[in-house]
């Protein structure tokens, strides 16, 4: 047998699509169902995962990530018994990190002793906001108590924990978001994601905002000046931006995350599950059916969900190495990987961005600096230009 190259890490990613409610602001793959035949679900997600045994060999499995949707509604033996055959199939990192998303109800707190017996050793908590009237306007369905409460318990079972907010919202001031972000730093150990609002289409806040004019967002200045200050305290306390939303304590960084933004390979499965995945020396972008049932069909039907399966040329991958790396604050991106025909015109057209501040070079890498990363997408797109 071939040993596992644990240079080549693999990351899996594991779709639940199932959720209570729709949040206003998701565009995720989420649905909301009256009931979940539990068997079949558990049955077919163990199927596409065989799938891909004997397509995908020979990388140690560094990462496996429950998303959604809501996986902490899965029942925790399916999470059990795809994290067993995962394991089975691949061979894992010494450190792997397996991630479960969660809402901080308190009835799905319940079940986090039995997910961390299960192998679950990190969660990642919905939080969003630890003001009650923000927690009504994005639709939650938990309290800020609840939220503090399935914080603390995590932070009593399990070794890592992330959890959310979302800020940005409309009306919130400056003093406000300080106060709500302290507060929160009082409760995280090592990890923060935090996101401002943003309007995406075919979500209730996109009727609601642009239709409706039912609330407004922060104007420019404040929403830059929010941000800002987001920077300042997180650096203060000890846990800078490592990508721009994500904010980690040395060595408390999302492995599974940092999978995509360096791109490594990464296996989807579940309905709408992307993945990047390295074949005979080639990389391929999959894609699962979308919508649940269809996908369950089809996974019963041929052993897998997959819609799309495309061969990457290289000026793809090279792009997407841009798209994804740029967005690590402090490690940039690694130019070392890029055809010369990609890197020598992207190079100079960051000149005169690098001359107003907004990139930096620093031998094989390169960055976005603090006055660039609030505008990362337009530099971008500039970069890439044809």
């Amino acid at each position: 047998m071939t040993p596992p190259n644990t240079d080549k890490p693999l990351a899996l990613y594991v779709h639940w699509p199932f959720c209570k409610k729709k949040c206003p602001y998701c565009d995720f793959n989420s649905h909301v169902r009256d009931d979940v035949d539990q068997k079949a679900w558990r049955d077919a997600l163990l199927r596409e995962l065989g799938y891909w045994r004997q397509r995908v060999q020979g990388e140690a499995l560094s990462s496996i990530f429950f998303g959604g949707g809501t996986p902490s509604l899965m029942p925790p033996e399916t999470v059990q018994a795809i994290i067993h055959e995962a394991l089975r199939i691949w061979p894992a990192s010494p450190d792997i990190e397996i991630t479960l998303e969660a809402n901080p109800t308190s009835v799905e707190a319940a079940n986090f002793r039995v997910l961390r017996e299960a192998g679950v050793n990190r969660v990642s908590l919905g939080v969003q906001s630890l003001n009650q009237a923000s927690l009504a306007f994005l639709g939650r369905e938990h309290s800020t108590d609840e939220a503090l409460a399935a914080v603390a318990l995590a932070r009593e079972i399990f070794p890592r924990y992330s959890f959310d907010l979302i800020y940005a919202l409309p009306g919130q001031t400056l003093d406000a978001w300080e106060a709500e972000l302290r507060q929160a730093l009082t409760y995280a150990r090592g990890h923060l994601s935090l996101y401002q609002l943003t309007i995406e289409p075919n979500t209730a806040f996109h009727h609601q905002y642009h239709v409706g004019k039912s609330f407004a967002l922060p104007q420019d200045d404040l929403a830059a000046d929010l941000y800002a200050l987001t920077q300042r305290i997180m650096g203060e306390a000890g846990m800078p931006s490592y990508e721009i939303s994500n904010h980690a304590a040395p060595g408390q960084e999302s492995r599974h995350n940092l999978s995509y933004w360096r791109s490594d390979s990464y296996l989807g499965i579940g309905p709408g599950a992307h993945g990047r995945v390295d074949m005979h020396g080639e990389r391929f972008a999959t894609h699962t059916r979308k919508s649940p049932e269809r996908w369950l069909e089809q996974v019963q039907r041929m052993g897998h969900g997959l819609e799309e399966e495309t061969l990457l040329t290289a000026l793809e991958r090279d792009e997407e190495r841009v798209l994804m790396g740029l967005r690590l604050t402090q490690e940039g991106l690694d130019l070392t990987p890029l055809n010369a025909a990609v890197r020598e015109p992207l190079l100079q057209r960051s000149i005169p961005y690098q001359t107003q501040g907004l990139l930096q070079q620093n031998g094989d890498r390169l960055f976005a600096t603090a006055s660039g990363q609030p505008v990362l997408n337009a530099l971008i797109a500039a970069l890439l230009r044809s």
